[in-house]
């Protein structure tokens, strides 16, 4: 049978989005190969999906859920359908692995909408960052959001300074470059830490060499930090 990624390469851009119906299939206009390396444009990003207006999707999503008028897009057998062939999302986030934090829910969005990483305290390493280059990259996202949360267990733990046992200090580590920043500040250390750790998250990205420097100078993507309250939902953009 023949392959279908290469059977769309085929199609014109207009017979694409007919097919698609202007869904996510039109994804894979985004794509251009040069020799062996995909390479997605700033115009053509994944869903026709600039970097603002992927921020704008997740935040007019986040606006529905906040306001109980939740659309549950991308949830349907069509969507199966359609993500069963290739994978096109249309922003990155880096979120806590907390239970009361799932991007999806929260940003009103469905499946194959969010490369969704979750890990405790919301940081950053290799690992991770492999898996954020890999979706940048080799997926053509426009968008990565840090996104942290209200009273975070990670973060207090690691301003609490107590012992810990395995392997969970190699985690509050990770997250205590970020308190000797919010050491000092107004309002209350423990929300200060979290804005903290998420500013530091977004400059380690944003620093992060060579995939995600290059793609952020060239404009294809968009690196933000962001908080969500637990108690209200919202989720307000804070670096």
């Amino acid at each position: 049978m023949m392959d279908n990624r290469k059977h769309l390469r085929r199609l014109s851009r207009r017979e694409m989005l007919a097919a698609a119906g202007g869904g996510a299939l039109a994804a894979a206009l985004a794509v251009k190969l040069v020799g062996h390396q995909r390479v997605a444009t700033n115009e053509d990003s994944p869903a026709g999906t600039s970097p603002d207006l992927a921020l704008q999707k997740l935040m007019d999503g986040n606006k529905r859920f906040v306001e109980e008028k939740r659309t549950y897009p991308d949830q349907n057998r069509v969507r199966l359908a359609e993500v069963a062939q290739g994978q096109h999302p249309f922003a990155i986030v880096l979120g806590c692995a907390d239970s009361r934090v799932p991007a999806e829910i929260l940003f009103d969005q469905g499946i194959g909408d969010i490369f969704d990483i979750r890990v405790a305290g919301n940081i950053t390493d290799d690992v991770v960052l492999g898996s954020i280059e890999y979706a940048a990259e080799h997926l053509g996202v426009p968008l990565i959001v840090v996104l942290g949360h209200e009273g975070c267990g990670a973060v207090k733990a690691a301003l609490e300074g107590k012992p810990v046992p395995g392997h969970i200090g190699s985690l509050l580590a990770a997250i205590n470059p970020a308190l000797a920043k919010a050491k000092g500040q107004a309002g209350d250390p423990l929300d200060n830490a979290v804005k903290a750790n998420v500013k530091l998250v977004v400059e380690q990205l944003k620093s992060s060499q060579p995939i995600l420097t290059e793609l952020l100078k060239e404009g294809r993507l968009k690196i933000v930090g962001a908080r969500y309250d637990l108690d209200s939902g919202k989720v307000e953009t804070i670096a």
